[in-house]
């Protein structure tokens, strides 16, 4: 069985897909970035008038991130713990990955899911990180 996962407590995708795939016991996150539901706005994005990023807070983005993951786990039934798979995506590696790094074992740490961990030269909206998860819930 197949089921698309929409939940109004994440941000609306970007592009036509769902915010998740339930199939079977596995739940497929699409990727996932830091904009607040409801809102254009992204935590810890400073731009100028023309919308250019002046600086940003990646611990901020990072933490808005898996907050946003883990409302769409929710919504199809799952949790934080049941992920098994984490793709990430950052625009800057040496600068961002001793900070998502620390901030990802505070939520992770204890599930101990698999990780790939690679920079990216832009992504979609002027984010600073997006993940990708893959958890595995019987319930």
């Amino acid at each position: 069985m197949k089921t698309k996962v929409l939940s109004d407590k994440a941000p609306a995708p970007v592009g036509p897909y769902p915010h998740a795939r339930r199939v079977g016991d596995f739940i497929f996150v699409s990727g996932m970035g830091p904009r607040r539901p409801g809102h254009s706005e992204i935590p810890g994005v400073y731009q100028d008038a023309l919308g250019n990023v002046i600086s940003y807070d990646i611990e901020k983005q990072v933490r808005a991130t898996i907050e946003n993951i883990r409302s769409v786990l929710e919504e199809a039934g799952a949790s934080l713990e049941d992920v098994v798979d984490v793709s990430v995506f950052l625009t800057n590696m040496k600068r961002d990955f001793a900070t998502f790094n620390r901030i990802y074992g505070e939520y992770f740490a204890s599930i101990g899911p698999t990780r790939t961990t690679v920079e990216v030269l832009s992504l979609p909206t002027p984010i600073a990180v997006e993940l990708k998860v893959v958890a595995y819930s019987q319930r």
